[in-house]
C-alpha cells in the first residue's frame, strides 16, 4: 500500500509539473528524470530504452515518466498489421493524465535532452563545404539539413560528410538537421524513386533501416538525444493497402530509432505523408514521430495554421515548415540551390 501511495503521489506531482511546463513554466527539480518514487525500481535506464524486439512487462506509469526519453514513445503491445509481429504491452501515455488532455499535447522535448533550434534553415542535396558554411554566416540561416543516409537519397555521394565536418559546422554556429532518405512507399508518386520502394515486410525493413540510420548518425558524431528525420516522399495515401504498409515502415523506423535514445522525426508533403500521420495520430496509433517536418511550398513560413495538422499536434518545439524549394541563393560570394525552412524543433547533438 505504501508503494502504491508513493507512485500515486509521484504521478500527481509530475503531472502538475508538466502542466506548469505547458503553461510556460519550468520543470522543478523534484520531477527530475533521475527521480523514481519510493518503493519502485526502474526496469531500464534512460540511456538504454527498452528494445523493440524484446517484449517485456510494462513498468508502472510513474517509472515510465522517470526513465522514458520521450513520452511520445510507445510502450505498447501491438500486432504489426502486415507481419503479425507483437511488440510491447499497452499503457496510457503520460500526457493522458492530469489537465493536459488535448490530443497531441506533449512535453517540451528539452526536458528529455533535446537540443532545440528556432530560426531559418536550408537544406541542399550535397553537404556544403565548411568554407561555404562560413561564407553563409552572412545569410539569415543558422541550421542546415544534410542528407546523411539512406538508399533513397538523390545525392548518394557525400564526400564532405564526416565527424570532423559535423563538428566544424556546429562549432561555427550551425545546427544540423540530419535527413535519412530510406526506402520509399510502394505507391510513391515520383517515378525516380520506384527503384527504392519498400518490400513485402515493411515493419522489419523499417526497423532495419532505423538501425542503419542510428549507426550512420553515430559515425558522424551525433549522440543520443539527437533528432534524425526520415524522408518519405509524396505517395498515394488513399491507396489503403499501400498506406498501411507505408505506415508500418514508418512506425518500425520510429520504434528502432527511439529505442536507441534518438528522437525520430518525419519529413513529407503536407498533403501526403503528413496528412496520413495526422490521421493516424487522431486515431490513437502508436510509434509516431517525435517531430514533424511538413513541406508546403508557396506559402509564408509558418509553423502553425497548417490545414493538415491540428495546432495541438507535434507541439511544443516539434515542427519544421519547408516553405520553398529548389531556389538559388548567394551569400558571402557562394551560391547554392536550396530548400527553405522555418524551424522550431530538435536537431543533432555532435560530439
Amino acid at each position: 500500500m505504501d508503494r502504491q501511495k508513493g507512485i500515486i503521489r509521484y504521478v500527481v506531482g509530475l503531472c502538475a509539473a508538466l502542466t506548469g511546463l505547458a503553461a510556460g513554466g519550468v520543470l522543478p527539480a523534484t520531477a527530475s528524470a533521475n527521480v523514481v518514487p519510493s518503493g519502485t525500481t526502474a526496469p531500464y535506464a534512460a540511456e538504454r530504452p527498452v528494445s523493440p524486439a524484446q517484449p517485456t512487462p510494462v513498468p508502472p506509469l510513474a517509472v515510465r515518466a522517470a526513465v522514458d526519453p520521450d513520452p511520445l514513445s510507445d510502450l505498447t503491445v501491438e500486432t504489426s498489421p502486415t507481419t503479425g509481429e507483437a511488440s510491447l504491452p499497452d499503457a496510457p501515455d503520460l500526457m493522458e493524465l492530469g489537465e493536459a488532455r488535448a490530443v497531441g499535447a506533449l512535453p517540451d522535448p528539452q526536458v528529455y535532452g533535446a537540443r532545440i533550434f528556432r530560426g531559418r534553415a536550408f537544406d541542399t542535396c550535397h553537404a556544403p563545404s565548411l568554407a561555404t558554411l562560413r561564407a553563409w554566416l552572412a545569410s539569415p540561416y543558422r541550421a542546415v539539413g544534410i542528407y546523411y543516409g539512406g538508399r533513397g537519397r538523390h545525392c548518394l555521394d557525400q564526400p564532405r560528410l564526416s565527424r570532423s565536418w559535423a563538428l566544424g559546422a556546429q562549432r561555427m554556429g550551425w545546427d544540423l538537421l540530419p535527413v535519412y532518405v530510406g526506402s520509399q512507399s510502394p505507391c510513391v508518386r515520383n517515378k525516380a524513386k520506384w527503384h527504392v520502394r519498400m518490400g513485402s515486410r515493411p515493419w522489419e525493413q523499417g526497423r532495419s533501416e532505423g538501425r542503419d540510420a542510428v549507426r550512420r548518425a553515430k559515425a558522424l558524431g551525433m549522440v543520443k538525444r539527437s533528432a534524425l528525420y526520415l524522408d518519405m516522399e509524396a505517395y498515394d495515401r488513399k491507396n489503403a493497402k499501400c498506406a498501411l504498409a507505408t505506415l508500418d515502415f514508418i512506425r518500425g523506423w520510429n520504434r528502432e530509432v527511439r529505442s536507441r535514445g534518438y528522437f525520430p522525426g518525419f519529413y513529407s508533403s503536407a498533403n501526403s505523408g503528413v496528412r496520413h500521420l495526422e490521421t493516424a495520430r487522431r486515431a490513437g496509433i502508436r510509434d509516431l514521430p517525435s517531430a514533424m517536418w511538413f513541406a508546403r511550398w508557396g506559402k509564408k513560413p509558418s509553423l502553425y495554421g497548417e490545414p493538415t495538422l491540428r495546432d495541438s499536434a507535434w507541439h511544443p518545439h516539434r515542427r519544421i515548415h519547408q516553405y520553398a524549394g529548389n531556389v538559388s541563393e548567394k551569400h558571402g560570394g557562394r551560391r547554392l540551390s536550396i530548400d527553405r525552412n522555418a524551424v522550431d524543433a530538435p536537431v543533432a547533438i555532435v560530439r
